[in-house]
């Protein structure tokens, strides 16, 4: 397929709904990836004789990884075509899942999680990239619908696949299984995915780039400090966050003067943006939470097997499936705004809920409580990704995705570590040198209600916010 430049804001019409769904099987590779790997966590840290919370680094190192290259990707695909660096970006990905199942111990393992990251991080914003500047706005939330159902997979079958894998397999596998999945996306990418590029391209921001993903990379190593060590006064940790912090001073003074700068930060003067990122940080820190926390309750604090434990968080990914035939009507029903305000605080509750689970629980309640969770958070991520980019032009889509993406990957750090970090804190209040069914409940409690925090940037919306999108303007 030839490469289709764009200038301006000319837009281009949806090749046919094969586009967004042959991206999203590149986004399920890396949901079931993730998911797999998080119910994996126990059997493998007994593998390597090592505490469930200590394997984190696995999950950290992929996120740094993933945050250090991610500036890049929206200048890679308007120079070499989105769909190029897509297809690269996919078997760096498999390459990288092959050495992780090969790994010897952890250092291999950590080393093959950080290649992993990198392509990841051209891959997920390069696709969404491609159906943004392909779909034009009046049809954008039925596409992103269509996109996210092969990624919905992914978080569904990822702890019953996990969970079979780690019981009557070798955990190695968790790695393996994305290699058919690589070669069926390459396939479908090759074949339906449009070259999309920029026919005039700014000059690349070095040193953006180079302040970006320093203030990334210490503010994640920050919050993986803080889940290992939950003394405030502690001097490394410390030395991350204020290292984050002044690369993001030293950024803003940089975009300042620059004339093309790899992140904008003239698009959070638009409302709908700015509180799509606000408040979707806030609400993803608390969802990217749960597959840890959730993982932690039913293997070490109930004793469950990775099986057993996966097939019922299987529901989760069942409930957000479901969302996606509804998210479309209800928005166009009652708006962004009203929408957001009322399924927040829904969701909220539904995570609270989960603290009050116990082992004699009947599975059939478990199984309603997570169902509904996946459906009512699959519907606010939805609402928040349709609302960041109602008011996006062409121009700035590139770094408007880029950003998001960014914010994304920061809250998925924050999540875990935050999780991590309270779990540590109720562990030394307890007294207790193991985690308990005891300690990790009030975990849910804590996130359900910093959830509602993201509440407070949706309700400065005006009435009539992202109402090109929903056709609500009340």
């Amino acid at each position: 397929m030839n490469d289709i430049e764009l200038q301006g804001t000319t837009a281009l019409r949806p090749i046919s709904w094969l586009v967004p769904l042959t991206i999203g099987s590149a986004q399920f590779m890396q949901t079931l990836s993730s998911t797999v790997l998080v119910n994996a966590l126990p059997t493998m840290a007994r593998a390597f004789s090592v505490e469930p919370l200590s394997l984190n680094v696995a999950i950290t190192m992929y996120l740094l990884a993933f945050a250090c290259f991610l500036p890049i990707s929206g200048w890679a695909a308007d120079k070499l075509g989105a769909k190029r660096v897509f297809l690269a970006a996919i078997a760096l990905f498999a390459l990288s899942s092959a050495a992780g199942g090969l790994a010897r111990d952890i250092g291999e393992l950590i080393a093959a999680r950080v290649f992993q990251g990198i392509g990841a991080s051209l891959m997920m914003p390069v696709g969404r990239l491609v159906l943004l500047r392909t779909t034009p706005k009046a049809q954008l939330i039925g596409a992103m619908a269509v996109l996210t159902v092969p990624a919905m997979f992914g978080p569904m079958l990822g702890p019953l696949v996990g969970g079979f894998i780690v019981t009557y397999w070798d955990w190695r596998w968790i790695f393996f299984i994305n290699l058919p999945v690589a070669a069926v996306g390459m396939l479908l990418i090759a074949r339906f995915v449009p070259n999309v590029k920029e026919r005039v391209r700014d000059p690349f921001d070095w040193t953006g780039v180079v302040l970006l993903a320093g203030a990334m990379s210490s503010l994640i190593v920050g919050f993986e400090g803080l889940a290992r060590d939950t003394s405030a006064n502690s001097p490394g940790v410390a030395a991350f966050f204020l290292t984050g912090g002044l690369c993001v001073w030293l950024y803003r003074r940089h975009a300042r003067r620059a004339k093309h700068v790899i992140l904008d930060p003239s698009i959070f003067r638009i409302p709908t943006f700015f509180t799509a990122v606000a408040g979707a940080s806030v609400s993803r820190m608390t969802y990217n939470a749960m597959p840890f926390a959730l993982a932690m309750l039913l293997q070490v604090g109930f004793g469950m097997s990775a099986l057993a434990a996966g097939f019922l968080t299987f529901m989760t990914g069942v409930g957000s499936l479901t969302t996606k035939a509804v998210a479309p009507p209800l928005l166009r029903k009652f708006g962004f705004r009203r929408l957001l305000l009322i399924n927040g605080v829904i969701v909220s509750a539904v995570i609270c809920s989960m603290g009050l689970i116990r082992p004699n629980t009947p599975h059939w309640l478990i199984l309603c409580v997570l169902l509904a969770y996946g459906f009512f958070r699959s519907l606010q991520n939805s609402s928040f990704v349709g609302l960041t980019y109602a008011d996006i032009d062409d121009e700035h889509m590139s770094r408007a995705t880029t950003t998001s993406s960014m914010f994304n990957q920061l809250n998925q750090s924050m999540g875990v570590g935050v999780a991590a970090t309270i779990l540590h804190l109720l562990m030394r209040m307890g007294g207790h040198d193991q985690l308990t069914a005891e300690s990790i409940y009030p975990v849910f409690w804590i996130m359900g209600s910093l959830g509602l925090l993201s509440l407070y940037f949706v309700f400065r919306l005006p009435r009539s916010a992202g109402v090109a999108l929903s056709g609500v303007s009340v």
